[in-house]
């Protein structure tokens, strides 16, 4: 009986070394079989054209330059035998880089809705995995399911998290997901199959050299933020649902938030209907605009309680920038001014710009600097000393200090050369730091001198700040009066203003 139990073996010991080998390769399968299954599987997302939400080009406003250069590819996808006939080929691969939230992922989508083609979103974040090999597998997967629906569009949403240069990836994985991805763009010559790769990324200078030849991203169009009449189509955009009064004044609205982008709009817009639903208001007015756009600016008002000694410090600081904002004519005038706390921010002086420029001289930089040095100087002149109220402003003016010898050649000693501190000789930094505190120093006896020679409206500034908290532009203009401004610098014919500064001014942030 013992013999029949173990099927023919004479003991258990037996039975075990013939049997055990097989249960445990069986075994085995078993958990390769289950842990293929529980492998985390990303399928690219399709949107139909006829799926909701439909973006289409009306839905996007203030990026009409990228908009132009993909219409030619809705044109391709919708009449492709029109441009064959020509011997036309549709662009491979197009690349939209600039800031984040400029509208790169919406331009994608209207490309699909707008010339009819399915739609493949997929993260290159997605794409990469622990497990070697999983990556270019999913790009192989995508890319064949493309193919299939054509004509189709890919967007590849963060292109630099997969496309990023390559030699410093120690597993190998994301060099080989780069690699697969290199293979199937120049694998669409070859299909013949009405494919377009749309990437999008905000890092361009760390993106592979490889993804950037004609071929693979034949087209790389930069989606920079919107200019003053492109900031008001978005927001009449981003209102069209919304009941709005007629007090709200968008062109106002554009130019007080000069920098912004195109997220930073829908959100302000978002809050302002936040804020007249609080209220029980049936439409938006001004006011809540006003309110939005301090709280996406400024930040939250803070339930922080200073002590009568605080409120006379931060006012006097922020009448220093405003008075400054006021004598120097090549600073944006003061649209606001708040001793409220917001965020981190215990006060705050909002400028409004007339107008985007791009190119600023030496002379309007240095003024920039005497404006945010105001505040400093106000406090140095009124109570003998300074405080750590001044932190973002020295920040920003480290920042553009460094920028001016780096990048500007705005320096003391040059005006045709680059100073670059990166390996340099300590000699050479040391000159360089010299130059970075000569330009600052240079700003704060220029703020001391201003506010100096116009105490009264400094002190009428603050006095009315600490009665009413906030000041608006008919305030301030009222506490002015007719006081034209400092005359301005001569403009130096070395002055110069690089191309790299082609960017609107940033937003506003407080000064703390």
């Amino acid at each position: 009986m013992i013999q029949s139990a173990f099927l023919g073996y004479p003991d258990l010991t037996s039975w075990m070394q013939a049997w055990l080998p097989i249960i445990f390769m069986g075994l085995l399968v078993v958990a390769v079989f289950l842990l293929l299954r529980t492998m985390p599987r990303t399928r690219p997302q399709q949107i139909k054209p006829d799926s909701a939400p439909l973006i289409g080009w009306s839905d996007i406003a203030g990026a009409d330059e990228a908009k132009e250069e993909l219409r030619e590819v809705v044109d391709y996808l919708r009449d492709p035998k029109r441009f064959r006939d020509l011997g036309a080929k549709v662009p491979k691969g197009i690349l939209l880089h600039g800031p984040p939230g400029t509208g790169k992922t919406l331009l994608a989508k209207a490309v699909a809705h707008e010339s009819g083609a399915s739609f493949f979103s997929q993260s290159a974040a997605s794409f990469v995995e622990m497990f070697v090999g999983v990556g270019a597998a999913r790009i192989r997967r995508l890319f064949r399911a493309a193919r299939k629906k054509a004509p189709a569009i890919v967007f590849i949403d963060e292109l630099d998290a997969v496309g990023g240069k390559r030699g410093f990836d120690v597993s190998g994985e994301r060099d080989q997901t780069l690699n697969q991805l290199l293979v199937e763009l120049d694998g669409f010559t070859t299909t013949k199959k009405d494919v377009v790769v749309i990437a999008a990324s905000n890092l361009l200078e760390k993106l592979d050299g490889a993804l950037l030849r004609p071929g693979r991203f034949d087209r790389q169009i930069y989606v920079s933020p919107p200019d003053v009449n492109g900031r008001e189509r978005i927001l009449r955009v981003h209102t069209r649902n919304k009941p709005c009064a007629d007090n709200v004044d968008f062109n106002l609205l554009a130019r007080q938030t000069s920098g912004l982008t195109g997220a930073d709009l829908a959100n302000i817009c978002n809050e302002a209907a936040i804020f007249a639903a609080r209220r029980g208001a049936f439409c938006l007015e001004m006011l809540d605009f006003d309110g939005a756009i301090e709280r996406v600016v400024a930040g939250m008002e803070s339930r922080r309680a200073l002590t009568d000694h605080e409120k006379r410090v931060v006012a006097y600081h922020e009448a220093g920038h405003a008075l400054c904002g006021e004598l120097l004519p090549s600073v944006d005038r003061v649209h606001r001014i708040s001793i409220v706390p917001r965020g981190r921010a215990l006060g705050y002086t909002l400028n409004l710009p007339e107008e985007d420029r791009y190119l600023k001289t030496r002379e309007e930089l240095i003024d920039f600097m005497t404006m945010l040095l105001g505040g400093r100087a106000a406090e140095q002149l009124v109570f003998g000393s300074i405080t750590t109220g001044a932190a973002d402003d020295l920040r920003r003016v480290a920042e553009i200090t460094k920028a001016m010898l780096s990048e500007y050649a705005m320096g003391t000693a040059s005006s045709s050369l680059r100073a670059n501190g990166d390996g340099a000789a300590e000699a050479t930094r040391r000159v360089h730091d010299t130059e970075m505190r000569e330009l600052a120093d240079e700003a704060f006896r220029a703020a001391i001198s201003l506010i100096d020679s116009h105490r009264e409206h400094l002190d009428e500034l603050a006095a009315t700040l600490l009665t009413n908290e906030v000041l608006e532009r008919d305030d301030i203009q009222r506490i002015m009066g007719d006081l034209p401004p400092a005359a301005p610098r001569r403009i130096g014919e070395l002055s110069v203003a690089a191309a790299t500064a082609l960017k609107p001014a940033p937003p506003p942030s407080p000064r703390r």
